[in-house]
């Protein structure tokens, strides 16, 4: 990488720190803990020309491991090591667009660990993403899907002989999941299933709010168990066919004591946490992206959280 007025080591830490903070906030860190000021726009420009560089060799990277080019030979056996997958969508300020969707995804390993059940409020061992990987593009599905499809090669997911897509109800989501990982087990974040079943209890009782929150809580252990026709059928018989439809829809989604029995994370809070770490970059106080510089801090990023920035910098 020429042309750059710094060190490569000086370089490299202070795009680091760009996919990890403020630009303004990089500066202060140089100056505190480095001794060394650095103009804020020196630190702009640095970051946006080895930026482009690393957006180009992620480029590189998904154009070498699509779908179509990945042969899964047999010197290799399936892994035991159960992994999971979660997608979802944020928001991004672009200037002369307005606010853009940005689609992010997490490829992790499923491990047990102590932590809350969402149905019972017990502390149990349950499954826990752990050993993430992360990706974000500034684009539609075609788009998205090689940049998924790359960290899941890079973990080493098409090989595990078992593994799981949990999200929201999305349909571009379950579309992309019966594409890249026509094996997975799918579910419904447990989350989302009850915000929609909470909606149907105060459309089924519009005008008794206690009635309504009786059923809804009421409902939670079929809902838990995978008994939906308890759910579906009062809606149906209320003429409230839209709401019990989506129950009917992802009824094989929502098996959730048998999920939870074969180990899988049920709620989506992986990508949750990781919509708010990108947020936590490009979406602060008065943040407006030209969408290149966006799309080159989304590479960034994802590098910073994946832990993978120094083999970026290296490949590129």
């Amino acid at each position: 990488m020429s042309g750059s007025q710094y060190s490569e080591q000086l370089s490299k830490q202070m795009v680091w720190l760009s996919g990890l903070l403020p630009y303004g906030q990089v500066v202060q860190v140089f100056e505190r803990v480095g001794h060394q000021r650095l103009p804020p726009g020196n630190v702009w420009r640095e970051t946006q020309t080895r930026g482009e560089r690393l957006r180009a060799e992620a480029e590189r990277q998904r154009a070498a491991v699509a779908p179509e080019r990945t042969v899964l030979g047999d010197e290799r056996e399936d892994h035991d090591l159960p992994q999971g997958v979660s997608m979802d969508g944020g928001m991004v300020h672009i200037r002369g667009e307005g606010w853009k969707e940005f689609k992010v995804g997490v490829v992790y390993d499923i491990e047990l660990q102590p932590g809350l059940d969402p149905p019972t409020g017990e502390t149990v061992d349950q499954p826990c993403a752990q050993q993430s990987r992360y990706t974000a593009v500034l684009g539609d599905v075609e788009q998205f899907g090689p940049a998924l499809w790359t960290v899941a090669v890079q973990h080493d997911l098409p090989r595990a002989a078992r593994s799981s897509v949990t999200a929201d109800g999305a349909e571009w989501i379950w579309n992309l999941a019966a594409d890249l990982f026509p094996d997975s087990t799918q579910i419904v974040d447990w989350y989302h299933a009850t915000q929609h079943l909470a909606q149907a209890a105060h459309a089924l009782f519009p005008e008794d709010e206690t009635r309504a929150e009786e059923w809804y809580r009421h409902m939670h252990t079929p809902l838990f168990h995978g008994d939906l026709w308890k759910i579906t059928h009062p809606l149906q018989q209320a003429g409230l066919a839209d709401h019990a439809r989506y129950f009917e829809h992802h009824q094989r989604r929502m098996q959730y004591q048998e999920f939870r029995e074969e180990g899988w994370l049920i709620g989506s809070g992986p990508v949750e946490s990781a919509i708010k770490q990108y947020k936590t970059r490009l979406t602060g106080p008065g943040m407006r992206w030209s969408r290149p510089n966006a799309e080159r801090m989304l590479v960034l990023r994802s590098a910073v959280l994946s832990h993978e920035f120094d083999a970026l910098w290296a490949a590129a």
